[in-house]
């Protein structure tokens, strides 16, 4: 396909997107279905085209001044890409396949639109109501975090040291040219193309051996702040897919006891691929239905050295990777989302045992999610659980990462901007009695 046709694709998924509020990721598989004749790089570079527009869709539709999925492919190559109304007018040239010219109306758009008097939450490309809860985050960094949070996403690795290390890693992997993270001891960053395209890291052998596992900075640090050790007794309470898992079977060398479990038992599928894939070791406790969680755990209470809450939460710290998520994000699912962190908490704070610890992670930049859920559950508690201070946390796992995150009231933030992660937040509790 041409670049022109490509450029139609994404306005006819984005069209499916306006009338069906549904996964970008739907709607993207529908079509690639539906148009056979697409190939493999075809169906990247259109997905590619449509995540940027939806990183871009307030901000668009203000410079274009219309919301059509035309208008926003317009607004976004102009806003994102970088490109002149007259290389746009190329691209958009009514030629087979290619999408109708460009109107007298949308070259002026590009020409004279500007973001200078718009809102912030146009300018900054997130829904309105949610914008006062970023700046109470953010503070004056908030326009700076803002940008970068409708930037594409790194694609970061983490070597399996159950299998090779960091470095016999990159000798392994010197065709994908990769790089250290900058913060997490066993992450390695892969290259993309201009497109937002990386390699298929899926298909290659040394991910089939088990060598890495695809997973941003910010997850493996907040899988190493959970400070597991070889020979615990450690619960993964939302294990979901098993990436954080699979993380503390590593760090804790295959030894001890490792318990995995999720709610909904849809979410665990994959893990036991994975596991067998990475030669780690876990138990797999899988509940009989959303309700039974309790009861596949029931034996463990009070028993574990660890318990690792990766809550359920709105994914607003990954919206680079998934913007279309923050345009259907509404408040009662805010809502929802803290009532079911508060059970998770309580579920965690029968688990643990008298001096164990809870971390307690979201990726949600929204202190909703984060400081406030920490501190409604210690006033539940209060002579029972205490915050660990994060500078004791991060000494004891040896992390200099005090400058290149945000130390909240009971935890730390991780973002964008300022850690080049996607917008994790992690808190560890301590049981007291």
């Amino acid at each position: 396909m041409t670049p022109p046709a490509r450029l139609s694709a994404a306005i006819e998924v984005l069209t499916d997107l306006s009338s069906r509020r549904r996964p970008a990721a739907d709607a993207l598989k529908d079509w690639g279905l539906a148009h056979r004749f697409a190939g493999s790089g075809d169906r990247a570079a259109i997905a590619s085209l449509v995540y940027d527009t939806l990183r871009r869709r307030a901000s668009s539709a203000w410079i274009m001044g219309d919301e059509s999925p035309r208008s926003l492919v317009i607004g976004m190559l102009r806003l994102q890409h970088g490109l002149a109304a007259p290389t746009i007018a190329t691209m958009f040239s009514g030629d087979r396949f290619a999408p109708e010219p460009l109107t007298v109306a949308e070259r002026a758009c590009l020409t004279d639109g500007t973001l200078a008097d718009a809102p912030a939450h146009i300018a900054g490309d997130v829904p309105e109501w949610v914008l006062p809860s970023l700046a109470v985050t953010f503070g004056e960094a908030t326009r700076e975090e803002l940008r970068a949070l409708g930037r594409r996403a790194p694609l970061d690795i983490r070597i399996n040291t159950l299998k090779r290390s960091r470095d016999d890693a990159m000798t392994g992997l010197a065709h994908l040219a990769p790089m250290p993270t900058p913060h997490a001891p066993n992450g390695l960053r892969i290259p993309i193309g201009e497109d937002g395209r990386g390699p298929a890291l899926h298909v290659e052998p040394e991910f089939i051996d088990g060598w890495y596992e695809i997973q941003d900075e910010g997850s493996q640090l907040a899988s190493i702040l959970s400070g597991a050790r070889p020979g615990e007794t450690v619960i993964d309470l939302c294990a979901g897919g098993g990436g954080k898992t699979l993380s503390l079977a590593a760090m804790m060398q295959n030894t001890g006891r490792l318990v995995a479990s999720d709610d909904d038992p849809r979410r665990l599928a994959p893990i036991h691929e994975r596991l067998r894939r990475a030669g780690a070791d876990a138990e797999i406790r899988t509940p009989r239905s959303g309700k039974a969680r309790a009861d596949v755990l029931g034996d463990l209470d009070e028993m574990a050295d660890r318990v690792l809450v990766d809550a359920p939460c709105t994914g607003s710290g990954t919206w680079r990777r998934n913007p279309d998520a923050k345009w259907r994000l509404r408040p009662n699912a805010l809502a929802s989302r803290v009532a079911d962190q508060a059970t998770v908490l309580d579920r965690a704070s029968r688990l643990v045992r008298l001096g164990g610890r809870i971390t307690y992670i979201t990726c949600s930049l929204l202190p909703e999610e984060n400081d406030t859920a920490i501190a409604s559950f210690i006033s539940r508690r209060p002579d029972d659980f205490a915050v660990v201070p994060v500078q004791d946390v991060l000494a004891e796992q040896a992390l200099r990462l005090a400058e290149a995150v945000r130390l909240t009231n009971h935890g730390l933030q991780m973002s964008p901007a300022l850690t080049g992660t996607d917008g994790f937040y992690v808190a560890t509790l301590e049981r007291l009695r």
